[in-house]
């Protein structure tokens, strides 16, 4: 597995917790609003950070593409 695999993976996991997801409506998510290629673009970056920094970040680049995040 790549590092960058391994930092999505890490990125769904904590994520879900963040919003209360599952880690399916985690990934659905991710795919739609195209956070995966935000988060393989931005790798260099966001992977020294913690993750609340990286929740955070996550909520303001979705909440720039008006996504809608399910409610649990």
């Amino acid at each position: 597995m790549s590092q960058e695999t391994a930092f999505a993976v890490f990125c769904i996991e904590n994520y879900k917790v963040h919003k209360s997801l599952t880690g399916k409506q985690t990934e659905a998510l991710f795919r739609r609003y195209g956070v995966f290629d935000y988060l393989r673009e931005f790798y260099d970056v966001l992977h020294t950070t913690g993750y609340q920094y990286i929740n955070n970040d996550i909520d303001i680049y979705l909440k720039s593409r008006n996504a809608v995040i399910p409610v649990q």
